[in-house]
């Protein structure tokens, strides 16, 4: 029978076990999707170590919110889908019961869009996350424009990373914000205008001079915390902050700068099958450009699934996506 990636309590890498399961047939309006690979992220860790913002029931709770397959079953009334068709998945909002860490999963025909042609299994198996939340955050939210200076936190992560490439293919400027200053050279080579090394240098004033003096149009805050407060001191007036990350657990000071300031999590707009539309059909255009592409870190088989947890909570990753094959 077909494995399952299962775990009955809360812990480290090793709570996870494979087990076998029946393929579950669809229901009206959904497709069984046959896996090929799926991404490691930290919403997995932080679901597997009891710490999700969302519950998680237990025992037997599942994983994976990303992963790509062909289509291998449909439920009754599914059009523009046909058994054989690659597709990514798009949003597992129930991951705990249908998450990609699996051989087979069922979810409805509205979570998956079809792989964009030219883009390999392992690299489809970790776009949509990270390129569906830089867009979501600079172009849905902050209606990022050509020519538009981006100041982007914790710019070596994936979303990082994804956000810089979105930006280039629009024409906007990517300015990447790290502390690392052995990450520059990294950074440029991976699309950034500028680097700010925050360990050398002073953000605003940094900010001030890749601008000309006017300062950042959007600032893309990963991080949060107290440094929030020199990103806005390093936009301009009127400019537009969005907060989708949490990697720095201080309290963030309310902002008192005169900026339009949204806070993003990227279900709001994968749940949406307008706003899906346009993501798909922005991310098939760049890569087929070329413009868009994951960065991959090692490819692990499924039965070493813990140990991709292992290298996922030791940093070794450096940003870059963790692909489990199947």
């Amino acid at each position: 029978m077909p494995r399952v990636v299962v775990f009955d309590e809360f812990g480290g890498p090793d709570v996870m076990h494979i087990v076998e399961e029946p393929v579950v047939e669809p229901a009206v309006g959904e497709v069984r999707i046959r896996i090929e690979a799926f991404a490691v992220n930290p919403l997995d860790q932080m679901m597997r170590s009891g710490i999700s913002p969302a519950t998680v029931p237990l025992p037997h709770a599942r994983l994976g919110v990303e992963g790509t397959g062909v289509v291998d079953a449909l439920g009754p009334g599914i059009t523009g889908l046909k058994i054989g068709d690659p597709v990514i998945l798009t949003a597992i909002p129930d991951a705990s019961v249908r998450g990609s860490y699996a051989e087979y999963t069922t979810v409805p025909a509205s979570r998956v869009v079809a792989r964009p042609a030219g883009l390999g299994i392992t690299e489809a198996a970790a776009i949509w996350v990270a390129y569906a939340t830089a867009y979501g955050a600079l172009v849905e939210k902050a209606g990022m424009r050509p020519g538009d200076h981006v100041l982007i936190t914790a710019a070596s992560g994936g979303v990082g990373r994804a956000a810089m490439q979105i930006a280039n293919q629009i024409g906007a400027v990517p300015i990447a914000v790290t502390r690392q200053t052995a990450k520059k050279d990294e950074l440029l080579a991976a699309g950034a205008a500028a680097v700010i090394t925050t360990d050398l240098v002073d953000v605003v004033e940094a900010v001030r001079h890749h601008t000309g003096g006017t300062g950042a149009d959007i600032v893309l805050d990963l991080v949060m915390g107290p440094s929030q407060q020199d990103l806005l001191k390093a936009a301009r007036p009127g400019a537009t902050l969005v907060a989708a990350g949490f990697l720095d657990p201080r309290p963030t000071p309310f902002p008192g700068a005169p900026l339009t300031i949204f806070s993003y999590r990227s279900f709001e707009h994968t749940l949406d099958a307008v706003v899906v539309k346009r993501m798909a059909a922005f991310l098939n255009a760049g890569v087929r450009l070329g413009a868009l592409r994951p960065a991959i870190d090692k490819v692990f088989a499924l039965d070493d699934v813990v140990e991709a947890h292992r290298h996922l909570e030791k940093g070794l990753h450096a940003g870059k996506k963790i692909v489990v094959s199947i």
